[in-house]
C-alpha cells in the first residue's frame, strides 16, 4: 500500500531568520543564496506553489563586490512610461548612491516571475552598515 503525498498547510509553515554579511562576498554567490532561502528551495518539504521562505536580514550591503570590470561596465535602466523617461545608470553609481537595491535588484532577477515573488522579497532586508533592527528575531545559542 502507497503513502500518499501530504501537502503542507500555511499553518504549518516555520519561517527562520537568518543573517548573511556581505563583507568579502561576490553579489551573484551572494544572491543566489538569498533566492534560495527566499523561496524555500532547501527545505525537506519544498512546495513550488506555495510561499513558504524564510526571512533573510543582510547586513554590510557596502563591501559587496564586483568582478572584473562590472562597476563600469554593468548598467541598470528603467523607464518612467513617458517620452525622454529612459534613465540608465552604472553598477559603480548606484553603489555609491544605494547599494541595497544592487543586491535586491540581483535576488528579484534570481526569484520566479509569479505572483509569489513581491511576498518573497517583502521579507529581504537589506542594510547597508551592521546596524539593522531584528537582532530580536535571532535566536541567542548559548
Amino acid at each position: 500500500m502507497k503513502k500518499a503525498t501530504s501537502m503542507v498547510k500555511t499553518a504549518d509553515i516555520k519561517r527562520t531568520w537568518h543573517l548573511l554579511d556581505c563583507q568579502g562576498q561576490t553579489l551573484g554567490r551572494l544572491s543566489t543564496k538569498i533566492a534560495g532561502l527566499l523561496s524555500a528551495k532547501g527545505k525537506v518539504d519544498y512546495t513550488p506553489h506555495m510561499d513558504m521562505g524564510d526571512f533573510v536580514v543582510v547586513i554590510n550591503a557596502k563591501d559587496i563586490k564586483l568582478t572584473g570590470n562590472k562597476l563600469m561596465d554593468k548598467q541598470y535602466s528603467r523607464h518612467s512610461g513617458h517620452p525622454g523617461g529612459f534613465r540608465q545608470e552604472s553598477a559603480g553609481r548606484l553603489m555609491d548612491r544605494d547599494p541595497r537595491k544592487v543586491i535586491e535588484h540581483a535576488v528579484r532577477g534570481m526569484l520566479a516571475k509569479n505572483k509569489l515573488q513581491d511576498p518573497r522579497m517583502s521579507r529581504l532586508k537589506v542594510y547597508k552598515s551592521d546596524v539593522h533592527p531584528h537582532s530580536a528575531n535571532f535566536e541567542k545559542k548559548d
